[in-house]
């Protein structure tokens, strides 16, 4: 079993409700050992996250246009689009070859043969900050007021609670998506949704070149339609006055 999740970047709109709900449910997890805020009323109030969106702004056209173009444009009554926001939600990827598990000179850190989820110990941790340094992904923090590691448990407690609902044994962030952006399972499982989801889209690693094996995975943003505009013909001013006038109908309702 690896159980891991998948984000689709086309989805994510970068709400941050995925951050605040694992902050919200860890904050009282008896297995992630609390995400701790200080002065949170402060000017300099900070804290443990375990979940964080990252934002990018990409280019977004094909051919970049040129200098007279693009002074052209807006006098067609037309705009460029140079670039897109790309939200990009990062927390423990729970890698197979975890280098965070290797540095750890006590031993805290561990990955559980099972299901392939990384957590900490923090009866071992002595909170010396290898793992911080050996992660990529900036995926650990350290809980300055208990002197340890934190990070995303995949909320083990949440995911194997009998006593909860079997729709509801997911991690908090899944199911505060409001998007659905994100999703969970089991990769080694071809029928879970997470294997049914990268199966029809490209799946993406995070750095795969390092060779670290996450097994969270993202889907890579679809390629942006081309549309022939040249073949686009205006709409009837007609049907433009008649929606118009429907419009303002009911608007007077």
């Amino acid at each position: 079993m690896r159980l891991g999740l998948l984000i689709d970047m086309d989805t994510c709109v970068g709400c941050h409700a995925c951050a605040v709900a694992c902050k919200e449910w860890n904050a009282r997890s008896a297995a992630a050992g609390g995400a701790p805020d200080y002065d949170p009323a402060g000017q300099a109030a900070s804290g443990v996250w375990f979940n964080r969106i990252r934002q990018y702004e990409v280019d977004d056209t094909p051919a970049a246009p040129s200098t007279a173009d693009m002074k052209q444009a807006p006098a067609q009554g037309g705009h460029w689009n140079l670039s897109k926001t790309l939200n990009v939600p990062m927390s423990c990827l729970h890698c197979e070859q975890a280098d965070c598990v290797t540095v750890c000179p006590t031993g805290a850190s561990y990955k559980r043969a099972e299901d392939g989820i990384v957590l900490v110990d923090p009866e071992k941790c002595m909170g010396c900050n290898y793992c911080a340094w050996a992660c990529p992904y900036g995926a650990r923090e350290l809980d300055e007021e208990a002197g340890v590691m934190r990070k995303c448990t995949l909320c083990v407690d949440r995911i194997y609670d009998t006593a909860l609902p079997e729709a509801e044994r997911q991690p908090a962030c899944v199911l505060a998506c409001p998007a659905h952006a994100r999703h969970f399972g089991d990769y080694d499982d071809p029928d879970s949704e997470v294997s049914r989801r990268a199966a029809g889209r490209e799946r993406v690693g995070m750095l795969e070149e390092l060779d670290y094996k996450p097994l969270n995975f993202y889907l890579a943003p679809r390629p942006k339609p081309q549309i022939d505009t040249a073949a686009v013909t205006e709409r009837p001013r007609s049907t433009f006055e008649s929606i118009k006038g429907l419009v303002n109908r009911l608007v007077s309702l």
